[in-house]
């Protein structure tokens, strides 16, 4: 499973994210600026969408193979990325750290994603805000069953990613106020394209 995880996955993951994703990736980009800190930062596919009012990128990610993909698109960011950790569970950072944190879908894969979503409210400066674009739990019953039925293997293929976990739910409990948000189908079977998009403020 070494290969397949460390090298494999994060390929497949940079291309089925890809081209399609591009207006997604910028509706959620667009309004960034100052300090920012992305969780699952993969292979940088955000930051072609990042306005140049970003001051300092920071960027978590896990997967080795990551930093590579990523080379060509930090060269040609205009602003600095800096690397600074592999875990969105427990971040490097002090309190009230960073303007802005990113995430897109990454929320899914986390395993412990409560206290990543603590962590994010943590180092957010008061009046920051988080902004993400993820699949999660579809409102129809019978595709959250399957969802629910479907997870446990999904995820073993997938890096531990779930099917069914209730996106915005999770944010308020995080104790973040979500601002605005919107869901849809990405396109594709809804057990796998259930969409959340939004903002969401540490008050």
């Amino acid at each position: 499973m070494g290969v397949y995880t460390d090298q494999f996955l994060p390929r497949f993951t940079d291309l089925a994210l890809g081209k399609p994703m591009g207006p997604m990736r910028a509706r959620v980009a667009g309004g960034l600026s100052g300090d920012v800190l992305e969780l699952g930062f993969g292979s940088g596919r955000n930051l072609p969408h990042t306005p140049p009012t970003v001051r300092r990128f920071l960027a978590v990610e896990p997967a080795a193979a990551c930093r590579k993909l990523a080379a060509a698109r930090i060269a040609a960011a205009p602003f600095p990325v800096e690397w600074i950790g592999l875990d969105g569970q427990d971040l490097p950072l002090e309190d009230d750290a960073v303007d802005h944190v990113l995430v897109t879908w990454s929320l899914c894969t986390i395993p412990d994603v409560e206290r990543a979503l603590r962590e994010t409210r943590r180092v957010l400066r008061p009046g920051g805000m988080l902004h993400f674009v993820e699949h999660g739990r579809s409102p129809e019953a019978q595709t959250a069953k399957w969802q629910d039925r479907l997870t446990p293997v999904w995820g073993k293929l997938f890096g531990g990613c779930h099917l069914n976990r209730p996106i915005d739910q999770l944010i308020e409990a995080a104790g973040l106020r979500l601002d605005g948000i919107q869901t849809y189908n990405m396109g594709g079977p809804e057990v796998i394209g259930f969409a959340y998009e939004g903002t969401a403020s540490k008050q």
